[in-house]
This record gives C-alpha cells, sequence and structure tokens, in this order.
C-alpha cells in the first residue's frame, strides 16, 4: 500500500468517527493514532491536514486536534446601495439634489430612555395618570359591539365625528363644524401630515409659530415645503409679523397652537384671535389650528378661550385635535374639521394615505368618551398636572437658577427655559444625560437660528413630585458640568 492510498483510507475512517465527539472535543493523540492505526506519523499528520481542509477537524500547534464547530449558512456579501444617494435625490438642471427627512427633532421625545433615567423629555402622560381601566373596559366594550371587526367609512363612524364636532363648536353650539365636516383621522400627527399635504405643494413657503413643534416642522419639510417663522411673545402668535410675512412670501397656510403652545405654553390673546383669522382671510390663507391640549388645562386654567374654528363661517380654519395625548400614546384617534372645497381634498390626501382608521379603535373612542369615566378622568388629569408644574418651577428656581424659565403655563405637558448666553446646547442634554435625567433640546423647535439655547422640560411623564425633585437634583449635577463658568452653572446647595 503506498503512503497515499494509507493517508486517504486513515482520512476516511476518521472522517466517520469524527461523529463521535461533541464539536469542540479533541481527538486522540497523533501518538495513540498511530498505534491504533498503525500508520507511520507522517501519514496521520497528512489525513489530519486534509480533513482540516475539509473543515472536518480544526488543529491547533501543540495541543492537538478538535472536531470542527458545525458551520452556519455563509454570511451573505455585502451589497453595494450607493446608487441610491442618486435614486433618492431630487433631480435638478444642477444635478441631483439630496433629500432628507429630519425626523431627530420628534425621535427625542419618542426615543425610550435607558432604565433608571428620568423622563424630562416625555411627550405623554405617565402611565399612572393614563386611563388604563377605562381604556380596558371601552376596548372590551367596543369589541362586543356588532360590527365591530367591518370596514369602518372613510370617514369615520360619524358617531365618532359627530362628538369631535361639538367639541369643536363648543356649548353654544353654532357657528362651528358639524360631524359632516369632521374626517376622523390616526392621531395628531396623521392630521397635520394629511393638512400640509392637503394645502400648500411641495417648494411653498408655510409660516409657522417660532418657536414651534418640531414634528410639525418635520412634516412640513419632508413634503417638500419651506417653513417661515414668525414670532411668539407671551400672548402668542403676534399679529402684525403674520401680516408681514403673509405679504413677503405669498404664503398661503399659517399653521399655529392657540392653546397652551408647544413649548412656549402661550395662549393667543383674545384680542388677537379675530385679528389673526382676518388677516389670514384678507390675505387668502389658510389657518391650521392644532389645538392639541385643549384636554390638559391644568385645575387653575379658568374658562378657555373657544377655538378659531368655533366661529368661522368661511372656513379659513383647517381644525386638528386628538384624543392621545390625554389618554395613551397607542390610542391614536384624532380628528381634521373643515368646510368647504378643502374638505374634499383633505379627504382625498386621507384616503390615499390611510384608506380608514381601524374601526375598533373608533369603536373604542366612542365606548371612553361616553363613558362615566371620561369626566372623571379629565378632573383627574388637571388635578395632577397642576402640582406637578408647580414643584418643577418650583425646584428649578431653587437648584438651578440660571435656567430662566417663562412664564408657567396653566396647560400642556412642560416648562420652556432658556440657559444662560454661552452654553453648549449639545454638551448641557449630554451631561444631563449622563447625570440621568433625559431633556428635550430647543434647537429642533426653531426653524431659523435660534435666539439663545433652551431646553423643554416635562413633568406629566413623570411618576409624581418625588421624581421631579431628584430629575433637577440631576440637572443640577449637569449645569455645573456644562453651563459656562460664572454663570450660575456651579451646584447649588440645597435650601
Amino acid at each position: 500500500m503506498t503512503e497515499r492510498s494509507s493517508v486517504a483510507d486513515l482520512a476516511k475512517t476518521l472522517r466517520e468517527e469524527v461523529d463521535r465527539y461533541s464539536p469542540g472535543e479533541r481527538l486522540p493523540s497523533s501518538r495513540v493514532l498511530v498505534e491504533r492505526y498503525r500508520v507511520s506519523p507522517v501519514t496521520v499528520s497528512r489525513a489530519l491536514a486534509q480533513l482540516a481542509a475539509e473543515g472536518v477537524v480544526v488543529t491547533r500547534p501543540g495541543a492537538g486536534a478538535y472536531r470542527a464547530e458545525p458551520s452556519g449558512p455563509a454570511k451573505p456579501v455585502p451589497g453595494d446601495t450607493s446608487w441610491q444617494e442618486v435614486a433618492l435625490s431630487a433631480q435638478t438642471a444642477a444635478g441631483p439634489v439630496p433629500r432628507s427627512v429630519d425626523a431627530s427633532g420628534v425621535l427625542v421625545t419618542l426615543a425610550e430612555p435607558p432604565p433608571g433615567v428620568i423622563e424630562f423629555n416625555g411627550g405623554y402622560l405617565h402611565p399612572s395618570l393614563q386611563p388604563e381601566r377605562a381604556l380596558a373596559a371601552a376596548l372590551a366594550r367596543a369589541g362586543r359591539r356588532p360590527g365591530a371587526w367591518n370596514r369602518p367609512p372613510t370617514d369615520g363612524l360619524f358617531e365618532l365625528r359627530a362628538w369631535f364636532a361639538r367639541q369643536i363648536a363648543g356649548p353654544g353650539g353654532e357657528g362651528g363644524p358639524t360631524g359632516a365636516d369632521v374626517l376622523i383621522t390616526a392621531g395628531g400627527q396623521s392630521a397635520l401630515t394629511t393638512a400640509l399635504r392637503a394645502l400648500a405643494p411641495p417648494g411653498a413657503p408655510v409660516l409657522v409659530e417660532s418657536p414651534t413643534y418640531p414634528g410639525m416642522l418635520a412634516v412640513a419639510r419632508a413634503a417638500g415645503q419651506r417653513p417661515v417663522p414668525v414670532p411668539v411673545d407671551a400672548d402668542g402668535l403676534r399679529p402684525e409679523l403674520l401680516a408681514a410675512a403673509l405679504r413677503a412670501t405669498g404664503a398661503r397656510v399659517l399653521v399655529c397652537q392657540p392653546l397652551f403652545q408647544n413649548p412656549t405654553g402661550a395662549v393667543l390673546a383674545r384680542e388677537r384671535r379675530r385679528e389673526v383669522v382676518r388677516i389670514a382671510r384678507e390675505a387668502g390663507a389658510f389657518v391650521v389650528e392644532d389645538d392639541f391640549a385643549r384636554s390638559l388645562a391644568h385645575e387653575d386654567a379658568g374658562a378657555l378661550p373657544s377655538p378659531l374654528a368655533a366661529d368661522d363661517p368661511d372656513g379659513v380654519v383647517v381644525h386638528l385635535r386628538s384624543l392621545t395625548k390625554i389618554t395613551s400614546p397607542s390610542l391614536r384617534v384624532g380628528a381634521l374639521a373643515a368646510r368647504g372645497p378643502v374638505l374634499e381634498r383633505l379627504r382625498a390626501i386621507h384616503v390615499v394615505d390611510q384608506f380608514f382608521v381601524p374601526r375598533p379603535l373608533q369603536e373604542a373612542a366612542l365606548e371612553l368618551v361616553g363613558s362615566p369615566a371620561w369626566p372623571r378622568h379629565l378632573r383627574a388629569v388637571a388635578a395632577a398636572l397642576r402640582p406637578r408644574r408647580d414643584h418643577l418651577a418650583a425646584e428649578l428656581r431653587r437648584q438651578v437658577p440660571a435656567l430662566v424659565q417663562a412664564a408657567a403655563p396653566r396647560g400642556g405637558f412642560h416648562l420652556w427655559v432658556r440657559a444662560p448666553e454661552g452654553t453648549d446646547e449639545a454638551a448641557l442634554t449630554g451631561a444631563a444625560l449622563r447625570a440621568g435625567v433625559a431633556v428635550t433640546p430647543g434647537r429642533p423647535y426653531f426653524c431659523a437660528e435660534p435666539p439663545a439655547v433652551h431646553l423643554r422640560l416635562g413633568f406629566a411623564a413623570t411618576a409624581g413630585t418625588a421624581e421631579i425633585t431628584e430629575g433637577v437634583r440631576r440637572l443640577r449635577t449637569a449645569c455645573a458640568q456644562a453651563l459656562p463658568h460664572g454663570a450660575g452653572g456651579e451646584e447649588q446647595a440645597p435650601a
């Protein structure tokens, strides 16, 4: 027998026997194999080398041979996706222009912070404030309704549309929309997207409050529109600056939050409300009224002004609101209200984008708002938000006086504070997260260069006043590290 045939025979024998060993288990030593099969050391070495080349065994110099680990599926070779940069760009005479969708301002409030981090950046109610039992009961009752899982009307269940219309029109109900003027949407963000796509083409200017909700800016930019800032003050949008912006830009859309504006908390003054609608009407422009916070009034809010849409016979105002903020992030049920030809365009875009809002959610929303638990929930939230707001404001004054607060709002979820001149916003928010508290940076709230560094500090997503105290203590630590020297960023001794 030749050496070659001996190597092949030994390799075949070992290949059959290696199945008796577990992956990673050591085979007999070369000396044992020489004696067992009465072959030369060279034959053993060559046979093992052949099995190693086949991937049956793994040889380790000085340690012997081991059964190889089973090989998994071959890793796919990464493809070349660089071509997508051109495909996703807008083609112009000057060549491709990148088109990007910036969701960073929205993700700040949607991203779940690491365990143990206190949420001053939350945009929803803390679970202890959500009507979980009432929601569960409403969903159970809705599921038993005849036809609850059938396809709903594309505009939404008429009973739910009529309920939203009554909320918009107010107690008098005259001059406001009816159920026929309302479309049910998948929450407020969906309503905003539909409204902006319906009212302004790509490239068109859209007037926005400055500062304003980043999610709306993201929607406008994703649609190719140009947000143009109109400053707000303690009384909300400034009518004289609105008129100037409409003349200068030729814009046909204004987006505003007249009640507890996000982020400043401002309420549009009564003497400005009719003025804003009048100015828009004379310019041939729509007013998109984002009434997101009407159900988030605090216990001391007093009588709220009616929505702009409550007295708008000419159809200037496109009104939107949602049940999500006052209930749960997952009850994504909202409404759009409009009059005239614009309603048909809103309806068409809504149907193309969504078909309809799932009927079980609409049925559950109807059950919830029609139950005795609903007014109790509204009162409970109003009573719970006020002490959280006051406690956060007091703790900031006590522990971090360098952060200058705007007037404490009587509705909504947050306080708007300004950092000292020279503050690095990214450094401050990063230091806060390392200290164990998540805060919302102010930069995404401005569509132009911000006048100063701001933070939005929420209190609704916290468990209560004790957690707020601890969150401000952690923020104080971050400010000591990140605020400019001499700006009051040094750690304050508790009072």
